[in-house]
């Protein structure tokens, strides 16, 4: 492997199939070096003169002095891509600019996580606008959008990341962007306004930034390069830009076909709530094959978006062999209860994906999917009905005829199935 360098910057891409979903593939390349963590040379020669009238630096840098772009909260964890000052002064033309811009960028971020001021934007409007976390190369690893930082942390910091990439871009077969949505909305996102224009500000300014530092974009429209995301609002981002929302590969756990999911180029991602960062240890020891199951069918949630309503409407309390709930009383417990059920109950909420989906599968409880315009994870290579049942919104009220229907060697040939396909649904640490 070698870095190649485009415009005084390391490409840094990847190549071999690679995600940390068992059985997946995706293929790596980290085509934006803007916050890469490789500290071995300098990329961008600013002259110091120009930086201190920018930066209004207090002191002379020596050669060895070096910006970081981003601090997280406990300051010991800094990504960044080093900005080496270099005693040549030399003259700034207008292709440099990009680099000034980025290094004053870094430099606001650096002075906001010193002063631990979170919440004051910056007043240039910059889209880093905060500096105690990173919104590139980094991302949630626990709660319900640990896929998108998983992801991105077994590729950069996985010990078995480097079979996954190279350095060499002529190599690479696609070219990640590795930004997170999930920290997009924590940071730039104004709460309550349910206004996404931040977050595409970011996505427009990280593909002006990316495309012309390097070939690659420019090259095929943007065709082989991918985002991933499993916040709701990772649709909205991709709107950022025509080339990323119309002809790139997004990754989405919400894959909604009425958002403009298209399963053509686009990949379906399941949604796995990891809310300690791993599987609960209950749901890795389903009760064996033989342990009766006493209710038909479960279901315990909020009452989000359009579907819950209509369920809660016709079953809540209504039938003892459906236990559907909105909140489960906190005297009892909801894995438990999935695994004394023959179904679970996966309505959709706000957006079309759940947790639910995979937890069913992990507990052996055959998934009921009760979605619109849900195209469901690895609907490509998997057979969903052979280990799950489809109903239809308008079929909720027979939700009950319908499951009983169902002849109980279909029904255990679904659950015996569900052990089969849980290896494709195992989040793997180190990724395999």
């Amino acid at each position: 492997m070698k870095t190649t360098r485009q415009g005084g910057v390391s490409a840094y891409v990847t190549t071999a199939p690679a995600i940390a979903l068992t059985t997946v593939v995706i293929i790596l390349i980290l085509s934006f070096n803007f916050f890469t963590r490789n500290n071995s040379k300098p990329e961008f020669v600013i002259p110091i003169v120009q930086l201190q009238s920018k930066l209004n630096l207090s002191r002379q840098p020596s050669d060895d002095y070096k910006f970081r772009a981003v601090i997280t909260p406990d300051l010991h964890r800094i990504s960044s891509l080093p900005l080496q000052l270099n005693r040549n002064r030399t003259f700034i033309t207008g292709r440099r600019r990009l680099e000034l811009e980025l290094a004053r960028a870094r430099a606001t971020i650096r002075e906001a996580a010193s002063v631990r001021n979170l919440s004051q934007l910056l007043q240039s409007g910059d889209v880093l606008s905060k500096g105690e976390l990173p919104i590139v190369h980094d991302g949630p690893c626990k709660d319900i959008y640990t896929v998108e930082g998983r992801f991105i942390q077994e590729m950069e910091q996985g010990r078995r990341g480097h079979y996954f990439r190279t350095k060499d871009a002529d190599r690479a077969h696609v070219y990640f962007m590795p930004f997170s949505v999930t920290w997009m909305v924590k940071y730039l996102y104004k709460p309550d306004t349910y206004d996404v224009t931040p977050l595409r500000h970011f996505v427009s300014d990280y593909v002006r930034v990316i495309s012309t530092k390097h070939p690659f974009w420019n090259k095929t429209h943007a065709a082989d390069h991918f985002m991933l995301s499993c916040h709701d609002w990772g649709p909205h981002a991709s709107k950022g830009h025509p080339n990323l929302y119309n002809t790139s590969i997004r990754v989405l756990c919400n894959a909604n076909s009425s958002e403009g999911f298209n399963p053509q180029k686009d990949v379906s991602l399941p949604e796995i709530n990891l809310r300690t960062g791993n599987i609960p240890p209950n749901l890795l020891s389903p009760p064996s094959s033989t342990t009766p199951r006493i209710h038909l069918a479960f279901f315990a949630g909020g009452v989000h978006g359009p579907i819950r309503p209509l369920l809660l409407h016709h079953w809540r309390g209504r039938d003892p062999d459906l236990q559907v709930y909105e909140y489960l009383p906190k005297n009892l417990d909801y894995y438990s209860f999935m695994f004394a059920s023959k179904y679970c109950l996966c309505p959709s909420g706000y957006e079309v994906a759940s947790p639910r989906i995979v937890e069913s599968i992990y507990s052996e409880c055959v998934p009921v999917i009760i979605s619109e315009n849900y195209v469901l994870p690895f609907s490509d290579v998997l057979k969903w009905e052979a280990f799950s049942i489809r109903v239809k919104v308008s079929e909720i009220g027979r939700l009950k005829e319908i499951l009983t229907s169902v002849p109980e060697e279909k029904y255990l040939r679904l659950k015996s199935n569900l052990r089969a396909v849980r290896r494709h649904f195992v989040l793997n640490q180190p990724a395999e």
